[in-house]
């Protein structure tokens, strides 16, 4: 690589930093103003993970409003991340991949699809026959692909949404 490749990575990756961060600065904006609408206290954490803006509402007071803002199954959550998305997109004219996690949600989420995607993969090692998951989100079925390759393994996605699923496969 000659010097000005290397100059040219390194902007292009901290052009993308940049604009990751303003991603997570607008939608914090507009999840703030959704929390005061809905009269909840919260704190907004934001990141840059896995070449993505990620934010994330704590809830600074302890209270159970917050899980309001998650729903059964994480719909609420769902929804409201793409709604944040909408509101990215509104503010720079590119589609965001941003990621939204309410009181630890996603985190613990993706800790249990990462335990199911690797005894998974150690089923389909004893046994040699593929293994079906049931349903999922794309989130979700992401996580599981990431743990199942993690083991050494392959799998893909089989169906359409919102019955869309994970097939875990002998190497």
């Amino acid at each position: 690589m000659t010097e000005g490749t290397t100059t040219t990575s390194a902007a292009a990756e901290g052009d993308t930093l940049s604009h990751l961060e303003q991603e997570g600065e607008i939608a914090a904006d507009y999840l703030e103003g959704l929390l005061d609408i809905a009269d909840l206290d919260g704190d907004i954490d934001m990141d840059v993970e896995a070449d993505r803006a990620a934010v994330s509402i704590i809830s600074d007071t302890g209270s159970h409003d917050i899980q309001k803002l998650v729903g059964r199954e994480g719909e609420v959550l769902e929804a409201l991340q793409e709604l944040t998305r909408l509101a990215v997109h509104r503010e720079t004219g590119d589609r965001s991949r941003l990621m939204l996690d309410i009181a630890g949600f996603r985190a613990k989420k993706r800790e249990e699809l990462a335990t199911l995607g690797a005894k998974a993969a150690d089923r389909v090692r004893s046994s040699g026959e593929p293994v079906k998951l049931d349903p999922m989100t794309p989130f979700e079925r992401k996580v599981v692909h990431d743990a199942v390759a993690a083991a050494g393994l392959r799998s893909e996605s089989e169906g359409e949404e919102p019955q869309r699923f994970v097939v875990v496969l002998p190497a």
